[in-house]
């Protein structure tokens, strides 16, 4: 059954999800806004099998198996920095409406899975989905994580469904193929993309003195994200770092580092 959603508002969107009797939907813990009487909530570590009913596992054997089956994805999901729990809306009886939104300022987007290639999602960007919907992390790689500072981490969405994402700031749409086929992105500005689009990190010049001027000026760090093949990409407009570097500024505090993000000192 697809979900039907829609997103309202402007510079806060929160998506409205309009259930039928018996589906659910699940988000993670703090996206949650409001919900119908009839609708119930259950919060749970372990995920979901496509939407299927859940077994009660016979034997010692049995526990072993669901106890690891729910310790692997959590532990994931901690060590990618997100949630260990999810929560579950499921409406009883009659239809029932959920609602979800974001942690920032920004815009919502449903992105629809036919169950024949995955989507990628920066860290947090994660709202509400569809119990079909599978929910796991991917890790890019050392080498991709530690030289951009960001990116190590994607969420990635697989199944069948409706899943719905959040950003900061406005969106854009674009495709590499419309570009020469790769183009190279400020790593806060990636929301997500399809599967099927290479993604990487290289860094801006080299630690010489025409590699650093060339990071300095723009304060874009020394790295950037590279996308490259054919297929959807979701950019946002608002770099948290930029944001939260000006917002330092405006309290008398210091600016990024003069090698930009990278070296800069943790917020807090």
């Amino acid at each position: 059954m697809t979900l039907r959603q829609e997103i309202v508002g402007n510079a806060m969107q929160m998506a409205v999800v309009d259930l039928r009797p018996g589906q659910t939907v699940y988000c993670e813990a703090g996206k949650f806004l409001f919900k119908t009487a009839n609708v119930t909530v259950e919060t749970r570590l372990s995920g979901h099998s496509n939407g299927g009913a859940r077994q009660s596992p016979s034997g010692p054997g049995g526990l072993l198996r669901q106890a690891m089956g729910t310790a692997m994805p959590v532990g994931r999901r901690v060590l990618a920095g997100e949630s260990p729990a999810l929560q579950y809306f499921t409406a009883r009886g009659d239809e029932g409406t959920v609602g979800f939104a974001g942690v920032l300022p920004g815009e919502m987007r449903a992105l629809e899975l036919d169950g024949t290639h995955a989507w990628f999602a920066e860290r947090d960007a994660f709202v509400a989905a569809e119990s079909t919907v599978d929910f796991g992390i991917a890790f890019q790689g050392g080498r991709t994580g530690t030289s951009g500072g960001e990116g190590f981490v994607l969420e990635r969405f697989t199944g069948h469904g409706t899943v719905i994402i959040a950003g900061a700031g406005n969106f854009i749409d674009l495709d590499p193929a419309d570009f020469g086929g790769r183009i190279d992105v400020d790593t806060g500005c990636v929301v997500a993309f399809e599967e099927g689009i290479r993604y990487g990190v290289q860094r801006v010049g080299g630690l010489n003195r025409q590699g650093l001027m060339n990071a300095v000026p723009g304060g874009e760090g020394l790295s950037l994200a590279t996308l490259e093949g054919r297929g959807r990409v979701i950019l946002q407009s608002l770099n948290l770092e930029s944001l939260a570097n000006a917002l330092r500024k405006a309290q008398g505090g210091d600016e990024q580092g003069p090698a930009g993000g990278v070296f800069s000192p943790p917020a807090g």
